[in-house]
């Protein structure tokens, strides 16, 4: 392990290693940022950690693949964990602690205490995930209380998460800024993530149907479409126009609570979620229409 300073890189697998670091930064005055990965790290991941080097002194970035958030049914086992490439990743970076601990290590032995955010959580990918975001939440809070760290930087890509940490931040007093990034994107416009690596070069193709669908959203929106109904069927006709795509949900949300619109108003979020081929993707675009007023 290197020395403690700004210009190292320590790769870190021990709770109380982590905190032995983080404890000396702090006390010399150091503010401390967070990005928490699954790893797998893309350009995504890796414009949240420059985010967090412009905002913070301290970067630690966590890499768990998180048992919790996974589903019988889904891709935990399969999930890619390329260690020595996200390590060298994060160094190339400029983070300066990499916190990749063993399931061990975070899950010790049973455990009986979960964190829910209710109502947010029920809807869209709460829907189809059930026990997802009980997952993402107590790990967070696991990953908050072990790093402690002043700011964490998430990515809007993972809209309905991200809402979910900002929430359970606000409602349990937690001292924690939590910023959302944007979603970075393939010049083709699909959203970057790391299941993105499961599609075959046609489904990568076809995947495109997803941003198209937020765009299509967008426009009518803009273009004066009222019809809430109108909006999300076209999505869903332009979606299944290709035999590789089954919908999950198309919405048009309320940004902070995710409630359906049935009217506009100055800020929409579109979300969707598909499988491409046995890929599931999300992705989401935030609608700015300024000419509503915001008292309609």
């Amino acid at each position: 392990m290197t020395s403690n300073n700004e210009d190292s890189f320590n790769s870190i697998t021990s709770i109380s290693e982590l905190r032995k670091i983080v404890q000396q930064a702090r006390l010399s005055g150091k503010k401390i940022g967070v990005v928490p990965t699954m790893g797998a790290l893309h350009a995504g991941h890796l414009s949240l950690i420059q985010e967090a080097l412009a905002r913070t002194d301290i970067v630690v970035v966590t890499l768990f693949v998180n048992p919790t958030q996974f589903s019988p049914d889904e891709d935990f086992g399969n999930y890619p964990r390329p260690v020595e490439e996200d390590l060298k990743k994060c160094k190339e970076a400029g983070a300066h602690l990499v916190f990749h601990p063993d399931v061990s290590e975070i899950y010790p032995e049973d455990a009986y205490t979960t964190v829910s955010v209710n109502t947010i959580s029920e809807k869209l990918e709460g829907q189809f995930r059930p026990t997802h975001f009980d997952g993402v939440t107590t790990v967070v809070m696991k990953l908050f209380n072990i790093v402690l760290p002043d700011v964490a930087f998430f990515g809007q890509k993972d809209y309905q998460q991200q809402l979910l940490i900002k929430r359970m931040v606000k409602d349990l007093n937690v001292p924690v800024e939590v910023i959302a990034c944007p979603t970075i994107r393939d010049p083709d416009g699909l959203a970057m993530s790391s299941r993105n690596q499961y599609l075959s070069k046609q489904e990568r193709e076809t995947a495109l149907l997803v941003p198209e669908s937020l765009k299509l959203a967008e426009k009518m929106l803009l273009d004066g479409e009222e019809d809430f109904d109108k909006i999300k069927d076209a999505m869903k006709k332009l979606l299944t126009s290709s035999d590789e795509v089954k919908v999950d949900y198309v919405s048009l949300a309320h940004p902070e609570t995710l409630e359906e619109l049935k009217q506009v108003q100055p800020e929409i979020v579109a979300l969707v979620a598909t499988y491409v081929g046995s890929t599931r993707l999300i992705d989401n675009r935030i609608i700015h229409l300024s000419s509503i007023s915001s008292n309609q």
